[in-house]
């Protein structure tokens, strides 16, 4: 059948959710295409799967919340990318439709001018979140595409030719971010989340298309969208595990507020006419029912997160203010009795399932707030070990594999019991989203330290003065951030040549420092090479973290090698048990 196309100059909150639909259905059915654009030849390049799993948790949202209004449905989308935002890339991309929907969030549709707009301004959103962007990246693409669209917007009011030459341009900025970013270059691809975020928009001109020819939006496509695709994680499944804790410190009795109560309050204006409603105010009614809790309000949203004895209460209470909606309780005694019974004898070093160990919560529960309280990320059973032996009192599973969600973040934080909490990222990408968790939780003081890898992140926990104010122990951590040097030996997953350095598939590569330096068919050759140039310019200690698949009697080899070549270095060797990297080492 063919249809014949008509112009189209209005799109209302409707049309928006048949693109948000197709771009997330283009976006997923090209995820892997994404993460092989990952700069690095490693085995756990992310920025499709990051992007992925953001835009499916605010998808997921538009179709709880659809609205024919756009800015209602653009705020639906914006809510659940804010709190699904993973990695660096989703965490833009959450800026991204942040920004538009406050553009648009008084209209009830929306013309090829607004549209620009909105795109613009999401631009401008996201620059701001990030602290030092770097151009080449998908912040660029964005950027010249919405300034091309504000361009265009005043030649056509066709949303269908808006929107393509949109995409156009974008492929166009897109082609020159290897010219902008040269390790770009030097592997021959372009940006990740630029190719990531055009994928999104082709969606948005297929959708547009259908629209301006009379035709829903799923026609002719492969189904409507329909969650995350086969071998990537939904976002309700669960995506960080942390280190449990030995449930026999705490006797089921001593709960003293026994019930994890979360719900949506949709602010009623009818119900508020009376009084304005305080955020504030609220908070503090609702603390007297109970403690770990979290009020986050988002215009006419609230989110409320609270550990109590009588839910109902706390229920009433929300209820004068308006609607509740996603409502979850769950009895903590009886989860406590459960982990006890089937936890008997378990290590206090494995990790436990989900992210909100409501054994652990009540334990904090019956405990006066402490100073100081610590989240980290990690991935493997040792190194979260390790972790929790020095006081973290979280330890969220994730790295490059599985980058824990914004909203992944903040539940940690709001689980530990202290005035004041030291998060640690062990991990550039995601260090964003540990940004933007700050933002969400307003009941603690939050700093994130900048750790990039899991021995800066050690270092940094090392480095915690419980008598020194918070500004304090951030600086020193951040300075003992400084003095560690960080090396990964893992496996490449296809063919380059980075830094004058050919990389064949199979090979051993050694990163230090983020760079790759080293390349051999044999593991030992390789990293006998990564720690030469570690120890180049001097050491004290190094430190093997050994992965899932590192050899005993290679490790005892790399040791000795260590002992030998430089006879005054101290080796420590700890089972790391990662996955995909044979060895984690640290020169301090």
């Amino acid at each position: 059948m063919v249809f014949l196309s008509k112009r189209l100059n209005l799109i209302n909150g409707n049309d928006f959710i048949r693109m948000m639909e197709k771009g997330a259905q283009q976006l997923r059915d090209n995820v892997d295409k994404v993460n092989a654009l990952n700069v690095f030849p490693v085995p756990d390049g992310d920025t499709g799967t990051n992007m992925n799993l953001t835009l499916t948790s605010g998808v997921e949202e538009l179709s709880k919340r659809p609205s024919a209004h756009i800015g209602k449905a653009a705020d639906a989308l914006a809510k659940g990318l804010l709190m699904g935002a993973r990695g660096n890339s989703g965490v833009i991309l959450s800026q991204l439709f942040r920004g538009f929907a406050k553009s648009v969030s008084d209209a009830e549709a929306v013309d090829a001018e607004k549209l620009a707009a909105a795109l613009q301004s999401g631009v401008d959103m996201a620059y701001k979140a990030v602290v030092k962007p770097v151009e080449g990246t998908i912040l660029t693409v964005s950027r010249e595409a919405a300034k091309h669209a504000v361009q265009q917007a005043k030649r056509t009011h066709d949303l269908v030719e808006l929107m393509k030459e949109t995409w156009q341009k974008g492929q166009e900025a897109l082609s020159r971010t290897p010219e902008m970013l040269p390790v770009l270059k030097q592997v021959g691809v372009v940006d990740a989340g630029g190719q990531g975020l055009l994928y999104i928009y082709e969606g948005f001109v297929q959708a547009l298309q259908l629209l301006s020819a009379g035709a829903e939006a799923g026609d002719g496509a492969a189904g409507p969208y329909a969650g995350s695709s086969d071998g990537i994680a939904a976002p309700d499944e669960p995506a960080h595990r942390e280190a449990a804790r030995p449930q026999a410190k705490l006797a089921t009795e001593d709960i003293e507020f026994g019930y994890c109560t979360e719900f949506m309050v949709r602010l009623n204006p009818v119900k508020t006419a009376a009084s304005e409603f305080d955020e504030g105010l609220f908070r503090k009614e609702l603390s007297a029912f109970g403690d770990s809790l979290l009020v986050v309000a988002d215009d006419d949203l609230v989110k409320v997160h609270i550990h109590a004895e009588y839910p109902g209460s706390v229920m009433n209470l929300a209820m004068k203010y308006g609607d509740l909606s996603r409502i979850k309780i769950e009895n903590m005694r009886d989860q406590h009795t459960h982990l006890l019974h089937e936890g008997n004898g378990s290590s206090g070093e494995s990790l436990s399932d989900g992210g909100t160990s409501a054994a652990s919560s009540a334990e904090e529960a019956g405990r006066k707030l402490k100073p100081y309280g610590f989240v980290a990320v990690a991935a493997g059973q040792g190194i979260a070990g390790i972790f929790a032996s020095l006081g973290v009192d979280r330890v969220l599973q994730g790295g490059q594999t599985m980058n824990p969600s914004t909203e992944d973040i903040v539940t940690a934080i709001r689980e530990v019991h202290a005035h004041t909490v030291f998060v640690f990222p062990n991990n550039s990408n995601i260090i964003l989203a540990a940004q933007q968790a700050v933002e969400l939780v307003e009941d603690k003081q939050v700093i994130v330290v900048p750790a990039k890898t899991i021995p800066q992140g050690i270092a940094a926990v090392i480095a915690y003065n419980e008598h020194a104010a918070p500004d304090e122990n951030a600086d020193a951590m951040k300075q003992a951030i400084q003095q560690v040097q960080s090396g990964l030996v893992t496996c490449a997953v296809r063919d380059t040549r980075i830094d004058e350095i050919d990389i064949k598939q199979g090979d051993y590569i050694g990163i230090y420092n983020h760079r790759i330096v080293v390349s051999h068919p044999d593991l030992l050759a390789s990293c006998h090479g990564l720690i030469d140039h570690m120890l180049a310019g001097g050491a004290e200690l190094v430190t093997f973290y050994t992965g899932e698949e590192a050899d005993e009697q290679q490790t005892e080899l790399l040791a000795d090698y260590v002992e030998q070549t430089y006879g005054d270095v101290e080796v420590e060797v700890h089972n790391g048990g990662q996955p995909l990297y044979y060895y984690m080492i640290s020169a301090e």
